[in-house]
């Protein structure tokens, strides 16, 4: 809820887009333009690294919406989780600079999609973040990504599989699953 002000005024800004232009393609590099509050910033006065990710989420809610997914979610009792996350920082984003996160879903499995946010000044990268996400329903289990992706009208053999780097990555920093014991033990 940190940035619920921003949330609020993106979804309200993606639905009116959504409306004016009509679903784009769920495989479109979504962009948003954000600037650097002061509330954003840490000690060091540039963009807390937290930040990015709750500033990310908005590029994912922007591209839901656009996608017309958001609709859709809410209609069938869908709803989205990340399951893995990893970002790479490479500038630091100052006081009231302003920067575009660009969004796209660069992959995605029978039990996941992959996205990647990336955080753009003046056509430079700062900050990129590779997410796995699924998406459950409120019924109970995972939804199938062909499933979601037929019901938007997009085949999915034209979603790019995940390279077998993002697989083992997946795997190799995969907690285990919700119903085993994941015991807190340092060695």
């Amino acid at each position: 809820m940190n940035v619920i002000w921003r949330t609020l005024l993106t979804l309200w800004r993606s639905r009116r887009r959504h409306r004016r232009e009509g679903d784009v393609d769920v495989l479109t590099v979504g962009r948003i333009r954000l600037t650097t509050l002061p509330t954003d910033l840490d000690l060091v006065r540039h963009m807390n690294n937290g930040r990015y990710l709750s500033l990310f989420d908005l590029g994912r809610f922007d591209l839901l919406m656009r996608t017309g997914i958001w609709d859709m979610m809410s209609r069938n009792g869908w709803y989205p989780v990340i399951a893995n996350q990893t970002i790479t920082y490479r500038k630091s984003l100052h006081l009231w600079q302003r920067f575009d996160v660009e969004t796209r879903v660069i992959a995605a499995d029978e039990r996941a999609v992959y996205i990647e946010h990336r955080a753009v000044v003046d056509g430079e990268i700062y900050a990129q973040v590779l997410v796995r996400g699924r998406f459950l329903r409120r019924s109970g289990g995972v939804l199938r990504m062909s499933e979601m992706f037929e019901a938007l009208g997009t085949d999915p053999a034209e979603v790019p599989q995940p390279e077998e780097w993002m697989t083992r990555w997946a795997e190799d920093v995969a907690l285990p699953p919700t119903k085993a014991p994941a015991p807190s033990i340092w060695e």
